[in-house]
């Protein structure tokens, strides 16, 4: 429960007072507990990254210290009153009525009491949610939509010629300055190359190896064990080279974003101009999908930055689909694999399940049929 409210601990003790308070209340002010922890939840389940703001942290700290602190008073002055009431030595049957009414007087006082508090926090919290999307966009970036990827069915398999164009595109255009540290040219091999294409792309590079029989470093022509090439040194020469960031590494970049595979493609394809009111600092670029809307890298895919060889238009939307292809790829070459031996397991369980049905409807079909006759004479 901790971890679907995305570890906020504000949201979630309102929702577990609320859901306590429904069992000392009567029916009307339960309806009342369970539509305002409702609305509660659904507000932690709209929220698309679950984090909030510094003024929204402390205006939720103050509404459940109202909400608590407003339902004890309610149970203090109930019980003043029950105990004022209710005197040991009163025993005469007729100041019950008496009685029985100002405790009904206690117990209003105290649900109303409970009624105020509970409409603060209703109203507190829809202000409070208000300002926390709000903030949440300006901080983590505007929710990138949901694209229907062709991979991502329980037996749907990559688009391999997608693969080969964005691994294309990642060539020409994204390898001068983000690597792929995790990627061996052989990966390449039966997924979007032949190996005789994948050993001539990788003897273009130069790997320093060694050392020889001297001692001595040397360069070699790359081989299909080699991993892809580095665009900088070490990430002080990416720093420099890029005025202060640094370029991440590719390999497993779809698993390392939130809503990876729709992330990447709406970041790549989500440059605008600033909004009337922003102002963007130089040397970095707006783009609403990134947290903070400022980014470093400018805009990379337009439209002909490649010319692919199958002849497919190089429009800014293919090229972003094509590579956003390869990076899921890259992070999980597995997929397909997994899959296929999924649905043979799943296969060959059924088969073995109704075995088992079989074997147990003819092992006890003599027993479950069986007549028991009761000799009463003899």
């Amino acid at each position: 429960m901790y971890r679907t409210c995305g570890g906020n601990k504000q949201w979630l003790l309102m929702l577990l007072f609320f859901s306590s308070g429904c069992v000392q209340l009567n029916l009307r002010e339960q309806n009342i507990l369970c539509f305002l922890g409702l609305f509660f939840f659904i507000c932690l389940q709209l929220n698309p990254r679950n984090r909030e703001p510094l003024t929204s942290l402390l205006f939720n700290h103050s509404t459940f210290a109202f909400v608590f602190v407003t339902d004890m008073a309610g149970g203090v002055v109930q019980q003043l009153l029950r105990r004022k009431l209710h005197p040991q030595f009163i025993n005469s049957s007729l100041l019950s009525p008496i009685i029985a009414k100002k405790d009904d007087a206690g117990s209003t006082s105290s649900r109303s009491l409970r009624a105020v508090a509970l409409l603060g926090a209703g109203v507190s919290g829809f202000f409070g949610f208000s300002t926390m999307a709000a903030a949440d966009e300006a901080e983590h970036g505007l929710a990138c939509p949901s694209y229907p990827w062709p991979h991502k069915g329980i037996l749907s398999s990559y688009d391999h010629a997608s693969i080969r164009r964005g691994h294309q595109v990642y060539t020409e255009v994204c390898a001068s300055c983000h690597s792929m540290s995790l990627i061996s040219y052989r990966d390449l091999v039966g997924v979007a190359y032949t190996e005789e294409e994948v050993k001539a792309m990788a003897a273009e590079i130069e790997v320093a190896d060694g050392p020889n029989d001297e001692g001595e470093m040397f360069t070699r022509p790359g081989k299909l064990s080699d991993r892809f090439p580095q665009p900088y040194a070490n990430e002080a020469a990416a720093r420099f080279a890029n005025g202060g960031a640094y370029p991440p590494d590719l390999s497993l970049i779809t698993k390392a974003r939130h809503n990876g595979q729709n992330y990447v493609f709406a970041l790549l394809t989500g440059y605008r101009d600033p909004p009337a009111g922003v102002a963007i600092r130089e040397g970095l670029h707006y783009n609403p999908y990134f947290p903070g809307g400022a980014i470093a890298m400018p805009k990379m895919l337009n439209d002909g930055a490649v010319e692919y060889e199958d002849g497919t238009p190089a429009t800014e939307a293919q090229m972003g689909k094509d590579v956003v292809s390869f990076l899921s790829w890259a992070a999980e070459p597995e997929m397909e694999e997994r899959k296929l031996m999924g649905f043979k397991w799943i296969f060959v369980l059924s088969l073995a399940l109704l075995q088992a049905a079989y074997y147990r409807r003819l092992r006890w079909s003599v027993l479950k049929s069986r007549k028991l006759v009761l000799d009463v004479v003899n």
